[in-house]
Order: C-alpha cells, then sequence, then structure tokens
C-alpha cells in the first residue's frame, strides 16, 4: 500500500505462500450455518413417487428423469375434441379454434391425434399420463379449410363489431371487449363449438384404452375432471358465461367421474382443480360480479357456509355412501404463489429473498402470506385437514404450480425447496406448470431428486425427520433409498451466503464417507460430483456455498449390513 514499507527480512516467497492462504481461506471461510438433525426413526413415511410430475415435459427430458407423471393440461384442454384433433384458445388467444398438425404416419384421426401422441409419450419414457377431460358441455366444432387461417372463433368482428384487440393474423377474431370496454354477450356459442355430454368423454376413454390398454393394464392412469372451472365464465365466456355454482360443480363432477369409472373403474380421477385461493372457499357464483362476495357470499352461504373445497369432499363422499362407490380419487387444487413477482422471470434481490420465503406458504402454519392473500396459507395440511373432516381416504395433488425463475439459481432454490416440502409433506402428485426446457435451472432442481449422479442415483423414497435449526436460511430434508438403506439428504442454501453447518445423523448407523453432489452457481449447466466427506460419529461438517443445492448420500456401515 502506499506510504508503507515492507518488513525486514522480506521475503518473496512468504508473501506468495500468505496470498495463497488467504485465496484458500476466502473460499473456505463461511458463517456458522443452522445445525442439521436428522433422526432415522421419526416421521417415517413413504414419499410418492408422483410429486415429481409436470405438465407437457419435453420427450428428452422425461426420459433423462423417468419422469413419474405427465400432464396434458391448461385452459385449453376444456374444450379439446378428441375426434378431431382441435382445442379452442377461450380468452387466452382470441378465442380460436387451433387444429393440431393431421397425423404424418398413415393414421387417420382419431388416431394419431395430439393427445395419443402425448400418451404414446408416455409409453416410452415410462410415464404415466394424467389427461384432462372437458366438462363444460361444448367441445370445439371442426377443423379449417386447409388447418389454416381463417380459424372459427367466438367473437368474430365481422359479427359483433369493432373490439378492443383483434389477432394480427386474422383480424376477424376479436377479444370479445366492445370499444368501450364492455364484454360482448349473447354470441351464438356455436360459432366455435358443439354440444356434447357424458358419452363424448365415455367414447375418448374406451379409444384410449383400445389404443394403449385400461388404467390397470399401461393404459392411462390419472384423469383430471376439467381445468379451473370457476374460471370457465372468464376464460370460455364465449359458450359459457354463467358463473358455476357450488351445486352444478357437484353434478357435473357425479356425471362425469362416474361415467369414467364405468368405461375403466381402475382409472384414478382428480378434482376439482381449482385456480388458487379464493376458489378453495367460494364458488364462480359467490364472486361474480354485483354481490358483496367478500362479506356476504350467498351461494356458500346458501350451503352452511360450508368453504367449496370442503364442500365438494362432503358430496363426493355422500355419491359414496349412496351408490357404494368412489368416484373421486384426489383432491386437486392449483397454486400459484401470489406475491409480486413470484410466479415470474423477474430475478432482482428483492423478488429472489420473497420467492424463496413464500416457499413457507405450502406448510407454516405461522407464515402470513406476503400477498393479497395477507392469510395463512398452509396449503398441504390445510388440503389434508379437509380430506380428514371430510372425505378420508381421498388422496392429495397439486396439478398446476410454478415458482416461477425457470432459468435462473434462485428459481432452482425454490424448486428444490417445494420438491423437498412435498415429499416431507406426504403431498400425493404435483406436476409443475409449465416445464422447463433440459438446460433451465429448474430442471436441474428435479434432477438433485430424480438423476443425481447421471445414472438415475435419486432422492430415497422413505421419507424420515430432518429438522434445521432456521429453514429459512438452510432447508434440509432425508430419505432412505430403500426402507433400511442409504441415507440421501438434500441442503438448499437460502441465506445468500457460504454456510458451515453441523449435520447429525441419529439412530443410523453411517458409513466412514458420504458422497456428495451440488448445483450452485459454481457450473449451472451441471450437477458436480465433489470429493467423498467424512461422515464422524453419525456427524458430517457441512460446507455449503451460497444458493447451492446439495445432496449427501450416506451408505449404511459394513457392520450394520
Amino acid at each position: 500500500m502506499p506510504g508503507r514499507s515492507l518488513p525486514p527480512a522480506f521475503n518473496p516467497l512468504h508473501l506468495l505462500a500468505a496470498a495463497s492462504l488467504c485465496a484458500l481461506s476466502a473460499t473456505t471461510w463461511a458463517a456458522t450455518g443452522p445445525a442439521v438433525t436428522i433422526d432415522a426413526t421419526a416421521d417415517n413415511h413413504v414419499i410418492s413417487n408422483y410429486i415429481y410430475g409436470m405438465n407437457f415435459a419435453p420427450e428428452a427430458l422425461a426420459k433423462e428423469l423417468k419422469l413419474p407423471v405427465r400432464r396434458w393440461g391448461g385452459n385449453r384442454t376444456t374444450r379439446y375434441n378428441w375426434k378431431i384433433d382441435v382445442d379452442n384458445t377461450g380468452s387466452d388467444w382470441y378465442f380460436e379454434n387451433i387444429p393440431n398438425p393431421l397425423p404424418t404416419d398413415g393414421r387417420t384421426l382419431p388416431d394419431g391425434s395430439a393427445a395419443d401422441k402425448f400418451v404414446e409419450q408416455d409409453r416410452r419414457t415410462g410415464t404415466q399420463t394424467l389427461m384432462t377431460l372437458p366438462m363444460t358441455g361444448w367441445v370445439a366444432k371442426r377443423r379449417p379449410p386447409n388447418d389454416s387461417h381463417p380459424f372459427d372463433c367466438g367473437f368474430k368482428v365481422s359479427v359483433y363489431g369493432a373490439q378492443q384487440s383483434v389477432d394480427p393474423w386474422d383480424t376477424n377474431c376479436g377479444n370479445g371487449v366492445k370499444t368501450n370496454g364492455t364484454n360482448i354477450t349473447g354470441n351464438n356459442p356455436t360459432d366455435t363449438s358443439v354440444a356434447v355430454g357424458t358419452p363424448f368423454v365415455q367414447d375418448w376413454v374406451r379409444h384410449l384404452i383400445a389404443n394403449y390398454g385400461n388404467a390397470n393394464n399401461g393404459g392411462v392412469k390419472f384423469y383430471n375432471l376439467d381445468n379451473e372451472p370457476e374460471l370457465w365464465r372468464h376464460t370460455h365466456r364465449d359458450i359459457r358465461p354463467q358463473p358455476l355454482s357450488y351445486d352444478e360443480l357437484r353434478d357435473r363432477t357425479w356425471e362425469y367421474a362416474a361415467a369414467v369409472k364405468a368405461v375403466d373403474p381402475g382409472a384414478q380421477t382428480l378434482g376439482p382443480s381449482g385456480w388458487g385461493w379464493t376458489a378453495y372457499f367460494y364458488s364462480d357464483l359467490d364472486t361474480a360480479p354485483g354481490g358483496d362476495w367478500w362479506n356476504h357470499p350467498l351461494d356458500r352461504n346458501a350451503h352452511g357456509g360450508v368453504p367449496h373445497a370442503e364442500w365438494y369432499l362432503q358430496q363426493m363422499k355422500a355419491y359414496e355412501q349412496q351408490h357404494g362407490k368412489r368416484i373421486l380419487d384426489y383432491l386437486d387444487e392449483h397454486y400459484y404463489p401470489q406475491a409480486n413477482g413470484v410466479f415470474s422471470n423477474n430475478t432482482d434481490a428483492a423478488t429472489n429473498a420473497l420467492r424463496l420465503r413464500s416457499t413457507r406458504s405450502l406448510w407454516d402454519p405461522t407464515y402470513t402470506d406476503e400477498s393479497w392473500i395477507a392469510d395463512k396459507v398452509n396449503l398441504i395440511p390445510r388440503m389434508r385437514s379437509w380430506v380428514a373432516n371430510n372425505y378420508p381416504g381421498t388422496k392429495l395433488a397439486i396439478s398446476e404450480y410454478s415458482w416461477g425463475a425457470v432459468n435462473h439459481i434462485n428459481g432452482a432454490l425454490a424448486q428444490a425447496d417445494v420438491l423437498g416440502i412435498f415429499g416431507r409433506e406426504r403431498l400425493d402428485l404435483a406436476t409443475l406448470w409449465s416445464p422447463p426446457d433440459t438446460n433451465d435451472a429448474v430442471a436441474f432442481a428435479f434432477r438433485m431428486y430424480l438423476n443425481v449422479d447421471g445414472k438415475g442415483g435419486r432422492f430415497g423414497a422413505y421419507g424420515v425427520r430432518a429438522t434445521s435449526a432456521d429453514q429459512s436460511k438452510l432447508s434440509v430434508y432425508a430419505s432412505r433409498r430403500g426402507k433400511k438403506g442409504a441415507m440421501t439428504l438434500i441442503a438448499v442454501n437460502k441465506s445468500g451466503t457460504p454456510l458451515s453447518s453441523k449435520i447429525t445423523l441419529n439412530h443410523f448407523a453411517a458409513g466412514a464417507h458420504a458422497k456428495v453432489y451440488r448445483y450452485s452457481p459454481a457450473n449451472l449447466s451441471a450437477i458436480q460430483h465433489l470429493a467423498n466427506t467424512p461422515v464422524t460419529a453419525g456427524v458430517i461438517n457441512a460446507e455449503l456455498p451460497a444458493d447451492s443445492i446439495t445432496m449427501y448420500v450416506v451408505p449404511v456401515a459394513a457392520a450394520a449390513n
């Protein structure tokens, strides 16, 4: 430094050694992290493989991960016509009927449709299919000439007049909103759609069985009972402008779920697949314009004040009691964190911190959601209590969710945390919306659980208790590969700084060394297989870089074997 002289008997080698030591220390010094305790004999439970699912995952990624379940879902599936392979975009894109490409392998529709190809990909990758069935009573009616524009659409300018927005590729298709900002009403649903009922759905199930077998013999295992029905009045208002009530959703579920079970008794059904928070407690009729639903929910009050999801479960139980047959297998709800910027690609520091905090809404009864919800969501335990109190034996699913930032380490941290929570909280099925590309950061979060070593190495299937002294900084999840197999630990450092934590393994005869795998900013294009780390008297001294996901695979001691 200026104004400073070198010490007596200066040796340049001493300076080089000191510099090397400082450089080494900079990479190894870390704050004392939360203590972690693993108890191999506590909270033992099977972790459902189906929690690691995705919507529309690409084949290469599904094959690599041995993806357990893949969902055909979203708004467009609500009006999918399997016979002609056409769906309708609804309000997502000008209410247009969109044809899928015709088969090029010599097959003739309905064989070789996009839905058939979806199932065929799943069969190639060993993945179970979750197919969404339409329940509105309407599906897309025809393929356009030459399968190209102009498409049939719900609000043609030539029929319903000028509108606020039109399809730039087909300016005769509008968004159904007049230039004065009011919605067009009184349009004809048959402009785009044809009326159908349960025979249409049953014929589709029969078609799938004929081509792929039934649910118990390699065919489609899961069926969603449509998609976010409380939003039909918005997403599909060209054919369904009326609000959906408690009673109508029950009646449609009874009708369609029973119809599926009549054709394929082994099929598993999921419903009601509500969009999110308000749909858990109120019907669409409650929240329709003109009411005072937040103070006086008329539909809910007409049903004893019972929250929507709980009443739905009660009605499914009543059906079983009356008919001696269960027609609903999974209580399915969607969940997108509502805190500002979380479900987005935003990765500024404030959003990143909020994204990592907001995973607590899935499980923490003390966490008040930092959004307009401003309540304790406690989602999975809440869903479990609904089932326990209203229809025991129903499984739990979240068939759409996302924490955003798919191609950023922050999104990967959140995703790894979410998958760990799903396993610990005993969720039965989950499918991410929408899927990551093969090289996205979130894909590596899935690899940490499903293919950590590139050879099929994965997180164990038998959960055990893992406790972090501060889960806001360091989330830890533990399981065993087999009831008496190796212990696998996932540690997610969310603190933003390197941590040095002591991991104590109780009631587990650990081998002398653990394998270590890590995904971190040091290499965002690969999971690193690091040098083995010592396990001394059942303790791992874990060095966890900032923003990292680390898996430890701890073998059972030879003597214990």
